[in-house]
């Protein structure tokens, strides 16, 4: 399997901004590709805002982030993704659009070229599927804030070469990462663990079992968790929970896994969390959605 020297990112949202920030910062020639010229400048920022950050910390000299930005192309433009030796999926989580545009991915990619996807809860092998390559396929996930979180889960497919995981793992340790190899299951292995637990927090609030502050500060205090599960999900996104949660129960039909009633309804009025302004706590400084987003959205 050839080196990786150059490296595309699919979507510049908050999960594909950071996957491109850290690829330049390690040292790789990135493409961050985005439809959308609007979401492309909105990223492109957001990574600047972040060097700038870790510059006025001192973990990231002038020079170094100067260079990290030199080392990034941004291009509403797909075929400038053709010379990328691997490319990296940050879409909208929805599996109709993945898959589409693996296809066009495996078209336009030299042989050698691997394709990843950042997905926190499709099967990867439906994507593999559509493609000429599907050995060359995997999962790379990152987890949120990615230039911050030092995991990410390489996922394998049922047909992933050898070859393929070994090089991806490379990588991610090239990225400063710590990855972790997992199978091509709903939730792979850290949501897998981590959605039944904030599924059954709900639960225990909607029953009126505790309050949401005595079950953050149970978990806090009790067990060690810098926040509690409550405070997470907000984090996270109650929509994001809700989309991964209905892919697991869908898949294993395990009644832990399946959504409460109380988190449904709270993402239909529009109550997601910290980018909503509002979810289990407030948080006044973000906006207040007032309808529903609809379960699916990425963060």
């Amino acid at each position: 399997m050839p080196d990786i020297t150059r490296v595309g990112v699919c979507g510049c949202g908050l999960m594909g901004a950071g996957i491109a920030q850290v690829a330049a910062t390690a040292g790789f020639n990135v493409v961050s590709y985005e439809n959308d010229a609007h979401a492309l400048e909105r990223g492109r920022a957001r990574i600047q805002q972040s060097l700038a950050k870790f510059v006025e910390k001192g973990s990231l000299s002038r020079a170094d982030a100067d260079a990290a930005i030199g080392r990034l192309r941004f291009t509403t433009t797909f075929d400038d993704l053709r010379e990328c030796d691997l490319v990296i999926e940050a879409i909208v989580e929805n599996p109709v659009a993945k898959k589409d545009l693996f296809a066009r991915l495996d078209a336009l990619l030299a042989p050698h070229a691997l394709i990843c996807t950042n997905t926190s809860s499709l099967c990867v092998m439906e994507m593999a599927a559509v493609t000429k390559r599907p050995t060359q396929v995997a999962g790379l996930h990152f987890f949120n804030p990615v230039p911050i979180m030092k995991l990410v889960e390489v996922v394998k497919t049922i047909v992933t070469s050898q070859a393929t995981l070994d090089t991806l793992l490379a990588f991610a340790r090239t990225l400063g990462k710590k990855a972790i190899l997992a199978q091509d299951t709903p939730g792979f292995i850290v949501n897998r663990l981590l959605v039944p637990y904030l599924l059954y927090a709900i639960r225990m609030y909607e029953a009126g079992l505790a309050s949401k502050e005595d079950i953050d500060e149970g978990m806090k205090l009790g067990c060690g968790h810098p926040m509690g599960p409550l405070t997470l999900l907000d984090f996270v996104g109650l929509d994001t929970t809700y989309y991964i949660a209905q892919i697991m129960f869908d898949e294993f039909k395990d009644p832990l896994m399946a959504p409460p009633p109380l988190l449904k309804r709270m993402v239909l009025a529009g109550h997601l969390g910290v980018k909503s302004g509002k979810g289990f706590y407030d948080y006044p400084s973000q906006p207040h959605s007032q309808s529903g987003s609809g379960a699916g959205t990425r963060t």
